[in-house]
């Protein structure tokens, strides 16, 4: 018997049912289940602090909501889970803000070069203006994003020759990921800032194609470019976090009691996660440290003038509007 055309859509109409209408019974049972999806490992403070919160989910809401984790990317790329999430596929996500910015483009807005001195101005303006502005914009994309964001931490150097000012950027084949702000804050030091995919960056960094590369610790050590790069400048020039997003349907058809009980208990996880990725950095500095690569914290202040100069801030703050840029200032001070 040959397989029409017809017979396939059928099929492949009477699965998507299948699958709709276990949820839909689940919902009309009192039942919820759900994803929650992220890109870190299961090693890392996010997904312990996730899997805590849905178990305490789980027990408040007296197993009307169960909610599973999956890490490592297991539901797809960023993309493609950024993509379900706002379909419907996925009920909950953890979004890298680098990431969101490029369907919500202020979700750059705390990618400001040199704009967060130290973790509490980071929480001053997320917790507060910033945040708010940023968070407006994302439910404008047929998403809900909750008030609290996880801590995804700073970006630093590394490089094979020491960094301590601006001038020492000038020329520096840099490997950053694609993102229009990032790319923007190096080409405005001078650099040579070049996209990489992440899983060729330590090729990269070995045979020399980039001479650079920045990140948060937590992704240099877990993926060992220590090995092949020897210095560390602790710029601290971007903080990224990531925004704990909802499927706006799927969350807005739970009861109002039990929305409150996932609201409530993800936003409580993301404070403690918070604490963990401060105290993780520490010790990661330590155990880099003993691997063999030498840190140095330079002044921010070359590098804050090298990017008013090249009109860095006035761009941006022409991109982002007058009231999200005031907003950013209210917490880190005048930038432009």
């Amino acid at each position: 018997m040959q397989t029409t055309r017809r017979t396939l859509l059928k099929a492949a109409a009477s699965i998507t049912l299948v699958g709709l209408g276990s949820k839909t019974a689940s919902a009309q049972s009192g039942t919820f289940n759900q994803k929650v999806a992220t890109n870190v490992a299961n090693t890392h403070p996010i997904y312990a602090r996730l899997k805590e919160a849905c178990d305490k989910i789980k027990t408040e809401s007296d197993g009307k909501v169960n909610i599973s984790v999956f890490p490592n990317g297991q539901l797809g790329s960023d993309t493609d889970m950024l993509s379900q999430v706002r379909s419907g596929g996925i009920d909950y996500l953890t979004c890298p803000g680098v990431v969101l910015a490029n369907l919500v483009p202020m979700a750059s807005l705390n990618s400001v070069g040199f704009a967060f001195s130290d973790y509490p101005t980071v929480w001053k303006a997320m917790d507060g203006g910033t945040g708010a502005v940023i968070r407006s914009a994302i439910v404008k994309s047929n998403l809900l994003v909750m008030d609290k964001v996880w801590d995804n931490g700073f970006r630093e150097i590394t490089s094979y020759k020491p960094i301590t000012q601006a001038s020492d950027l000038a020329g520096l084949k840099i490997r950053v990921p694609v993102s229009p702000i990032l790319l923007s804050i190096f080409k405005s030091l001078g650099s040579s800032p070049t996209p990489i995919n992440f899983n060729e960056l330590y090729s990269a960094l070995q045979t020399k194609v980039v001479e650079a590369q920045e990140n948060p610790l937590a992704l240099i050590n877990n993926s060992k470019l220590y090995e092949v790069q020897k210095n560390c400048a602790l710029t601290g020039h971007v903080w990224d976090g990531y925004w704990f997003l909802a499927s706006k349907r799927i969350f807005e058809g739970m009861p109002a009691p039990l929305q409150e009980i996932v609201t409530r208990n993800f936003n409580a996880a993301a404070v403690l996660q918070r604490a963990d990725s401060e105290k993780l950095a520490i010790s990661l500095q330590q155990d880099l440290a003993t691997k063999g690569l030498t840190f140095n914290k330079p002044s921010t202040d070359s590098f804050r003038k090298a990017l008013q100069q090249a009109g860095f801030y006035a761009e941006w703050k022409a991109k982002f509007g007058d009231e999200a840029w005031a907003a950013l200032e209210a917490a880190t001070g005048r930038l432009a």
